[in-house]
């Protein structure tokens, strides 16, 4: 199974590496105004997907505190451990009889 995994994560490498080295012609992005910036495409496409994923990670961030401040009040709060004191030795009771009488000769 650890090989598979392996060999999945080389074949992702690989493509990426691949990807990259065919798109390292340069392309512009054109924002407003007339500003234009001239990069890479492979440095262009990352950039747009780090963007995606960080915009994505803060438009789950209220609903995780959502989550976290539900839960703060569904479980309880945690409570000191009573020390434990030395076990109480109790006496038997006076009227305490085996079950079976201990045998003579044996």
């Amino acid at each position: 199974m650890r090989f598979l995994v392996w060999l999945v994560r080389a074949f992702v490498f690989f493509a990426l590496f691949a990807f990259a080295l065919n798109n390292q012609q340069e392309a512009a992005v054109r924002w407003f105004f007339g500003v234009e910036w001239r990069a890479p495409m492979v440095i262009i496409v990352l950039i747009a997907f780090a963007a995606g994923c960080a915009i994505g990670v803060l438009a789950m961030v209220p609903s995780w505190w959502r989550h976290r401040r539900v839960a703060r009040r569904v479980t309880p709060e945690p409570v000191a451990p009573v020390p434990a004191a030395a076990p109480a030795v109790v006496p038997p009771p006076s009227d305490f009889l085996p079950e079976h009488p201990p045998r003579d000769g044996l």
